[in-house]
């Protein structure tokens, strides 16, 4: 019998931890299958801070390593420069990419470090109990802001993928999510994309996946994927904002 679909082994055969309707399985699925499909697996190495993906070295199929709160870029840099030949990505969501480690991130990019982050952005703080992040929107509830968040209070929202992609070290930003089918694919032709340039050592690239969070955002999972689709991509578009074409000298 033909065999249509099985699961990658980039993923372990551990149970995911994750809240019914949340995205980060099938995003973990996606850099899966890319590692795997671009022979890239066996040579990857990870880094997740603190987070919902703390617990991701139990699912990716490869090398895993932790870092602090907002330090992955720190740690990424460190393996990536060590081991220049190897698949190295952080795993970050937008409390511990944009709040905690907005240095990290903005220095990382800034030096075109050549690895890749995958920033899992669903606009707030997950972990820890759904306080206001920096990507918070406009009016939104959290713990930290119950009336909603107001640009005189906190500011407006951070358009991460925009701000790295204004570093020359950032090769490639785009900004993705996994609401449906079509939507998926192009999220992994963006993880797809983001590795290749990594391994053709191009420089820092950078994949923003918009996500759900129905446990904090109080909705059930398809009201959630309807409100990231009608109030998060209005504010945060998705589609390529930077892809640096590879300059090759000719003697």
């Amino acid at each position: 019998m033909a065999v249509v679909y099985q699961k990658t082994r980039g993923l372990t055969d551990a149970e995911l931890h994750y809240c019914p309707g949340c995205h980060h399985g099938i995003i973990h699925k996606l850099v899966a299958e890319v590692l795997t499909e671009l022979d890239l697996l066996d040579e990857a190495i990870g880094v997740c801070p603190v987070g919902c993906s703390v617990f991701a070295y139990n699912y990716f199929n490869c090398d895993m390593m932790e870092a602090a709160h907002g330090r992955a870029p720190a740690v990424a840099t460190g393996i990536k420069r060590t081991h220049p030949d190897q698949a190295v990505f952080t795993y970050q969501g937008d409390g511990d990419l944009a709040s905690i480690g907005a240095g990290e991130i903005v220095h990382a990019a800034m030096r075109g470090e050549k690895f890749t982050t995958i920033f899992v952005n669903n606009a707030i703080y997950g972990m820890t109990g759904g306080q206001m992040a920096p990507t918070t929107l406009i009016g939104q509830k959290a713990t930290t802001c119950q009336t909603g968040r107001t640009a005189e209070q906190a500011g407006m929202p951070i358009r991460v993928a925009e701000m790295l992609s204004t570093l020359d070290g950032c090769v490639y930003a785009e900004r993705v999510c996994v609401a449906d089918i079509a939507n998926l694919n192009k999220a992994k032709r963006a993880i797809r994309r983001a590795f290749e340039k990594q391994m053709n050592r191009e420089g820092f690239t950078f994949v923003e996946v918009l996500s759900t969070c129905p446990t904090n955002w109080g909705m059930t999972p398809l009201k959630a994927v309807q409100w990231l689709k009608e109030t998060m991509i209005p504010y945060y578009p998705l589609g390529v904002i930077k892809d640096t074409p590879l300059h090759v000298e000719v003697h």
